[in-house]
């Protein structure tokens, strides 16, 4: 059975996305030993469908990384497919995600040493083409398979604060530390990045001279741009208080996606 997810003919998913036919780009596959999976000398994923936008740049997928603050964290419990969106952050060579010591798949799949996936898109522009069969989209999307990695106690507040100071730079030198009772509660996992598949489109329209389109339709991309908007206070915030620098900073950069023809 093969299960297509097509983003306008972009983006193909299989049930086999894990074999060596069908995956995609980047380092090595994981295999299973008696201690976990791990990382094999096997041959790296390849991308079967528009195997050409396959990249192994690791300098593109720390960017894609450092750029965008949600992922999406899969994961088969109890024999049935789990996704779930997450904030998280690059720490060197791994990601970081955190939740709830009481309980959630996260923690389940990294006690159970269960392989996840990763997924991370940014969507950079709309690709308007002369027929909506060759319409498509802009975009940058890696995917990291791997066992999750509980961090030590020792470490863990450290890494609460760099997911901290990626998501909200700035930040956390402008509040109180984190309690003993809030860091007991939080479980932080961190996933190695050393098998990833990483897909990009960075192209104009389709279009050829002698393609028998009517070229006086309008063909082009348009790009995707994002902005922080004005600070909104809460409620309870004393009538006066100054927007701290950490808001500034971030509503005062403009962070255009410029990757597009």
């Amino acid at each position: 059975m093969r299960l297509v997810c097509s983003l306008l003919r972009e983006l193909d998913c299989f049930t086999d996305q894990f074999t060596r036919e069908t995956s995609s780009v980047t380092t090595t596959n994981a295999t299973t030993t008696a201690a976990g999976p791990t990382a094999a000398s096997a041959a790296p994923r390849r991308i079967r469908r528009l195997s050409e936008r396959q990249t192994t740049d690791r300098d593109a997928l720390f960017e894609l990384l450092d750029t965008e603050l949600v992922g999406h964290l899969a994961a088969v419990v109890g024999g049935r497919p789990v996704v779930v969106p997450m904030a998280y952050a690059r720490d060197g060579e791994h990601v970081l995600v955190h939740g709830s010591t009481g309980g959630g798949f996260a923690l389940r799949a990294a006690a159970e040493r269960a392989t996840v996936a990763f997924a991370v898109t940014a969507l950079d522009g709309l690709v308007f083409a002369r027929s909506l069969f060759d319409s498509s989209m802009n975009y940058r999307s890696a995917v990291a398979y791997g066992v999750l990695e509980p961090v030590s106690d020792e470490a863990a507040d450290a890494a609460l604060l760099a997911l901290s100071a990626r998501l909200m730079p700035g930040r956390p030198d402008e509040v109180r530390p984190i309690t003993r009772k809030e860091s007991a509660a939080t479980r932080v996992l961190r996933l190695p990045l050393d098998d990833f598949v990483m897909k990009v489109r960075a192209a104009g329209a389709s279009e050829d001279p002698d393609d028998g389109e009517d070229h006086s339709v309008w063909a082009g991309v348009v790009p995707l741009e994002r902005r922080w908007g004005t600070p909104v206070p809460s409620a309870l915030t004393s009538s006066g208080t100054p927007v701290p620098e950490s808001v500034r900073a971030l509503t005062t950069a403009h962070v255009p996606l410029d990757r597009l023809l």
